[in-house]
């Protein structure tokens, strides 16, 4: 383990995610080939400065110094490897928006941790930076597959330890990630859940669950509509996003096998075939024109190598 030095710097690409995908609640969740990159770099000062720079249209409310999350995660790296917190500049080219259900927070948090691990050496295994990880988000479903990449299971077993198990997902099924101008919070996503959930709709979800991922697993469009719904969160969050439902059903006549809210939304994920993928991405935009609000609907694929680091030359 070594201080870096002024100037050093190290580029992190981080995956978006897509959580939950029906039925998955808090513990299923998909990289996506669309990715933030940070620019990390040591400067001048001590654990208390961070600078904060953003690129993109998107973010410019997100403020620098010490309770950023980039740099929250920065500092539990260095604490656990026994190394004194540094000042630190991140530069980040946004393409994940924040507060549209893609994980932009678990972006920052495992940014801030692979690129403060790089700066140091890589003392910490990546099994050490997913439990960081998970502990600093305080739920897996977005942070697992954006370090790890593609489509993840993860659950804390009896024995208290967090299990992953990576699922298979066939090329074949792309994602359409409608993507709004709106914001939503996850607190008030959560919000909206109740405390207790009916014995029913968790055993409808359990069936569904396993229906989804042997679609997923093996490009069973029947299957795959029949695992996308889910009784636990959505029908109390598509209310708080508007024409949410109608984007939804714009999507499955155009063809979509199946439509979920994309994490605690707003943004709204559809699974297809290739073949109908620019159908499904035209019906889902202009559903939400007709509601007023604007958005994209990028036609993705799943992200499957996860987070990733290459040091950068210092100026």
């Amino acid at each position: 383990m070594v201080q870096p030095r002024i100037g050093q710097s190290v580029v992190v690409d981080v995956p978006a995610t897509s959580a939950n995908i029906g039925p998955g609640f808090d513990c299923l969740g998909a990289a996506l080939d669309l990715n933030n990159r940070f620019t990390m770099r040591r400067i001048e000062g001590d654990g208390e400065r961070f600078e904060l720079i953003i690129e993109g249209q998107e973010g410019s409310h997100l403020r620098g110094g010490p309770d950023n999350l980039v740099y929250r995660a920065a500092q539990r790296v260095w604490k656990a490897a026994g190394e004194e917190p540094v000042g630190l500049e991140a530069r980040v080219r946004l393409a994940v928006p924040p507060a549209r259900g893609l994980g932009s927070s678990a972006t920052a948090i495992v940014a801030g941790l692979v690129g403060a691990n790089a700066l140091v050496g890589e003392p910490l295994s990546r099994e050490k930076l997913l439990e960081l990880a998970i502990d600093i988000e305080g739920h897996p479903d977005n942070v697992v597959p954006s370090l790890l990449g593609g489509l993840c299971m993860t659950a804390k077993a009896a024995s208290q330890r967090w299990r992953v198990v990576r699922c298979e997902w066939v090329p074949t099924v792309k994602a359409v990630v409608a993507i709004p101008s709106i914001r939503l919070s996850t607190s008030e996503a959560r919000r909206a859940m109740p405390k207790n959930i009916p014995l029913g709709d968790a055993v409808v979800n359990l069936g569904a669950l396993t229906l989804l991922l042997q679609g997923l697993r093996t490009g069973n469009g029947d299957l795959i509509a029949d695992g996308m719904h889910d009784r636990l969160h959505e029908p109390y969050r598509w209310r708080l996003i508007k024409g949410g439902q109608e984007v939804r059903e714009a999507a499955l006549k155009a063809g979509a096998w199946g439509c979920a809210i994309s994490g605690a939304g707003p943004s709204v994920l559809a699974l297809c075939s290739e073949e109908v993928g620019a159908a499904v991405s035209q019906a889902m935009v202009r559903a939400w024109e007709a509601a007023g609000v604007a958005s994209r609907a990028p036609l993705l694929n799943l992200q499957t190598t996860g987070s990733h680091w290459h040091p950068m030359e210092s100026e």
